[in-house]
């Protein structure tokens, strides 16, 4: 696996994943444009919940090409991106099931979600948080599911509107699992040596 992770250190890898990102982020809060509308203000940062996990994300990979880390984000992108990655597959195959048909927007969905899931994954050995870190990002998942599952705040699937309770559990189990995984993937299996971009941490740290 050395190989792969030397490719994933390298910056223009790392260039190429900002640029996706930040087209996929634009697009997510641009898909949200209807809700955010009609959302309280005191709701809003917790609403947008896809391109947010991209936005910590982004945090993270300019961090990591000035050659620092951002543990806090790192913790908040990969709860999220897997999360939120996995999430929305679901819920897409859900509205397939449903629906008996899924065009070509909940196709993209399913497979730009997926990749979000697999990228917070992929790059979790380069991560530098903490338990610390861990916990308040969890604080942050966990509060976005009662905003989003008791306030009434959650994504928009009109087709699966009569499975809002199941779709909350659901996801709160998911918020739990993700938490889990951070933690096996972010905080207990060595890390990298290097960060993305070529420069090692002790060099980034100076």
């Amino acid at each position: 696996m050395a190989w792969l992770y030397a490719l994933l250190a390298s910056r223009p890898v790392v260039w190429l994943l900002l640029f996706v990102n930040a087209a996929g982020t634009i697009y997510g809060y641009y898909w949200y444009r209807y809700q955010l509308a009609d959302t309280p203000p005191i709701f809003l940062p917790f609403v947008p919940d896809s391109p947010t996990a991209s936005l910590f994300f982004l945090v993270v990979l300019v961090a990591w090409l000035f050659g620092r880390s951002a543990p806090l984000f790192e913790a908040l992108a990969l709860v999220t991106l897997v999360k939120y990655g996995i999430w929305a597959v679901v819920m897409n195959v859900l509205v397939w099931c449903v629906t008996g048909t899924l065009d070509w927007a909940g196709w993209m969905l399913i497979v730009s979600h997926g990749a979000m899931a697999i990228e917070g994954m992929l790059y979790a050995r380069f991560y530098r948080f903490r338990f610390l870190h861990l916990m308040l990002a969890a604080v942050w998942t966990l509060h976005n599911d009662v905003i989003d599952y008791v306030f009434g705040m959650m994504p928009r699937y009109s087709v699966l509107a009569d499975y809002a309770n199941e779709i909350g559990y659901f996801t709160f189990w998911l918020s739990i699992a993700s938490i889990a995984a951070a933690y096996q993937l972010g905080v207990r299996l060595r890390r990298q040596p290097l960060l993305p971009g070529g420069m090692s941490f002790r060099q980034a740290s100076e």
